[in-house]
């Protein structure tokens, strides 16, 4: 390994080593404990342990968000014998995604104690994951991005299924593992089937003999069917979103946060990585694909959503449309947008989700959990700071101004109208004008029903605090949205043209 590859991996290098430091200490770092014969110890349970990793963790995390935001200034680069890529593209996401991972953390702490989940294995489990997303981010090929994709998913169905003695969990679990494994299939069969026409598995000698017109075009094309399939499933589009319901309802809140934040940002690398860096002169063959998925998200997921009264399966529909209007903005032409309407738009939507479920665990306690929408009946009457962040995150998610969701929709829009998708913009609007009607009514049932349980807030002062700089970020960024736009605009165009 030469120093410049070790510099380009030295975050990923830095998480992994930090991770297998911090499972190993929490053994040890732990209280004096009589052990009862016949009774077996749990060496991952114990409050010293678990505070030790918690704290390191959240240092581990705030290090890397500030050496991604450092690198986003530097050239696109590939290391480790064209394995790694890494461009500003890259370094935004990963930024994020370690931001997405934090707050998650703060946000879930209280939660996990109250339900016994707060150990070292499920922070670890946590970072693990994020590990898996960096890899995901950086492939530059398919080996990489295959190898990334497990990395992120594997510890997603353990950290679901470790409330092992609830049924909904292990269920979600189930489902979760096996469908995740179905999409791995899809994925792998597609990129085996790239590598049978292009005989390369690395993304820029794909892109040239895809180029190249004597290439077997009916190959390439039953491979992108089953590439974009793959791709399908990881963001839980329809019709393969039978998973995102399920597991969202069935996994504890602090998991499904894991699961619905810094993983779409991974999904949306592994989206821009295959179809924009790799197949883009297929351009006429995938665009319709991806039309056509986002329609019948846009469509079923809202129409669903209608029907829920568990408010995180409302939240999973809700995430089934929103990533409809993240493929709508993969229609984008390389112009003022260039992808980054979709850019920004899947950031946003992961900062507003932050703040969605934070507010259900900050509400919940032990034995009880926020999640149902007669459990947000009359929240401000008892806490109107919080029914307030409520009514931001949901107006944020139905574009309702002045939100960074509305900011977010628009210029998916703005992309859709000058790439002469117009007819798809007036289909979104529509969608958008459905999902209105239900996240309005949490709006409603917080603000105008009477209470229907005893609404108590719990969680730590600092956890509080970063639920609402979290709801004022969504209004600022979506009063005064330029500087983000102009950040993804940058690191979009920086990383397609290569420089």
């Amino acid at each position: 390994m030469q120093a410049f590859d070790l510099y380009a991996v030295l975050p990923e290098l830095v998480l992994l080593i930090a991770t297998c430091l911090l499972l190993v200490a929490s053994v040890y770092v732990r209280e004096r404990v009589t052990s009862t014969p016949g009774v077996e110890q749990d060496i991952f349970h114990t409050p010293r342990g678990v505070g030790f990793v918690y704290f390191f963790s959240l240092i581990l995390l705030a290090y890397l968000i500030f050496a991604f935001l450092g690198r986003l200034g530097d050239v696109s680069l590939v290391a480790m014998n064209g394995l790694f890529q890494s461009d500003p593209l890259s370094n935004l996401l990963k930024a994020c995604s370690s931001g997405a991972v934090l707050v998650s953390l703060i946000y879930s702490k209280q939660y996990l104690k109250d339900r016994g989940l707060f150990r070292p294995d499920f922070i670890v489990l946590a970072l693990l994951a994020l590990l898996g997303q960096f890899v995901l981010i950086s492939g530059a090929n398919l080996l990489t991005l295959y190898l990334g994709l497990e990395l992120m998913a594997l510890p997603t169905y353990a950290l679901v299924a470790m409330r092992h003695n609830s049924e909904k969990s292990v269920e979600a679990a189930i489902k979760y593992f096996i469908l995740g494994a179905l999409a791995s299939g899809f994925l792998l069969y597609g990129m085996s089937m790239l590598y049978g026409v292009t005989g390369s598995l690395d993304l820029i000698e794909i892109f040239k003999t895809v180029a190249d017109p004597r290439v077997n075009h009916l190959v390439m094309a039953f491979g992108l069917v089953f590439i974009v399939a793959g791709l399908a499933f990881k963001l839980g589009v329809v019709p393969f979103h039978m998973w995102v319901p399920d597991v969202y309802q069935g996994a504890p809140t602090a998991v499904t946060l894991m699961i619905a934040a810094a993983p779409k940002l991974a999904a949306f690398a592994l989206l821009f990585r295959l179809l924009v860096n790799t197949l883009l002169p297929l351009l006429g063959d995938w665009q319709p694909m991806l039309v056509l998925l986002a329609v019948l998200s846009l469509v079923v997921g809202n129409v669903t959503a209608i029907a829920q009264t568990n408010v995180k399966r409302m939240l999973a529909y809700s995430a089934i449309a929103q990533m409809g209007f993240v493929l709508l903005g993969m229609l984008s032409v390389f112009d003022d947008h260039a992808f980054s309407a979709a850019l920004f738009y899947v950031v946003t939507y992961v900062l507003t989700t932050l703040g969605s479920f934070g507010l259900l665990m900050i509400l919940s306690r032990k034995g009880y959990d926020c999640e149902t929408l007669d459990s947000l009946k009359g929240l401000n009457k008892k806490h109107p700071w919080f029914a307030f962040i409520g009514l931001v995150m949901m107006f944020s998610l139905a574009g309702i101004p002045p939100t960074v969701g509305f900011a977010g929709k628009l210029g998916v829009l703005e992309a859709l109208v000058d790439a002469e998708h117009t007819f798809l913009a007036v289909i979104a609007v529509l969608a958008s004008l459905i999902g209105a009607f239900y996240y309005l009514r949490v709006v409603k049932v917080m603000y105008f029903d009477e209470p229907a349980h005893e609404v108590t807030v719990t969680g730590s002062l600092f956890a509080k605090g970063i639920l609402s700089l979290n709801a004022i970020l969504v209004l600022v960024i979506g009063i005064v949205p330029a500087g983000l736009m102009s950040i993804c605009l940058e690191a979009m165009r920086r990383t397609l043209l290569g420089s």
